[in-house]
């Protein structure tokens, strides 16, 4: 997932362009209430998140509403107010793995999915058009993989666990975390924004379609 050569915003950018996208999914009602929570890679060598505070709403943050993080989730340089997001760990998780941006939203439908298919310990999607929005993925006929995931308290235990997941499907353009909700990632701030629009399409059209109340 990393570009051949990294260029990361600045701390002002990364934030105004979260606090974008924040506004734009709450207007979705996918990050209702505090929930939800976004970062950007700063920088590589050393690893360093802009990532939101803690108990923020998505739809109204500010800059003072991000801290900057190292690789061991410790607040450094320049920073608003507040604490990171609790699950600040998983964020550094994905940054390993190379996004340069990373998304979690907490959308009804993402929830409900996550729940009906955790058994599976994934949700398998193939056949949508909208899949075609992937990173990568130029056919309809494309086998997205979903990995779903018991949601934890234990940040650190938690972390291990989506590494094993995307470890096992390393082509996943995200993980649903079971009655909690979506992490997406991308590249850019750009890939990741578009990947939320399309997974949580592709999330509540499958939902409508195997709900129980859909027979």
């Amino acid at each position: 997932m990393v570009p051949r050569v990294f260029e990361p915003p600045s701390f002002d950018e990364a934030t105004r362009r979260l606090a974008e996208i924040g506004r734009r999914l709450d207007g979705r009602n996918w990050v209702l209430g505090t929930s939800g929570n976004f970062s950007a890679v700063l920088s590589r060598r050393p690893l360093a998140l802009a990532i939101t505070a803690s108990g923020t709403h998505k739809g109204r943050l500010t800059r003072r509403q991000f801290l900057t993080v190292d690789a061991d989730g410790r607040v450094v340089g320049r920073s608003g107010a507040g604490r990171p997001s609790a699950e600040t760990l998983l964020h550094l998780e994905l940054a390993r793995r190379g996004a340069g941006a990373v998304l979690h939203t907490h959308s009804v439908w993402g929830t409900i999915v996550s729940d009906l298919h955790a058994d599976a310990r994934g949700l398998a999607i193939q056949g949508y058009e909208m899949l075609k929005g992937l990173s990568g993925v130029v056919s309809h006929d494309h086998r997205e993989w979903l990995p779903i995931v018991e949601n934890d308290q234990d940040m650190e235990r938690l972390a291990g666990v989506v590494h094993e997941a995307l470890e096992a499907h390393p082509a996943a353009h995200g993980v649903l975390l079971r009655q909690h909700g979506l992490y997406t990632w991308g590249t850019t701030l750009d890939d990741a924004a578009r990947h939320v629009e399309v997974l949580e399409f592709l999330l509540e059209t499958v939902g409508r379609r195997s709900a129980p109340w859909h027979e």
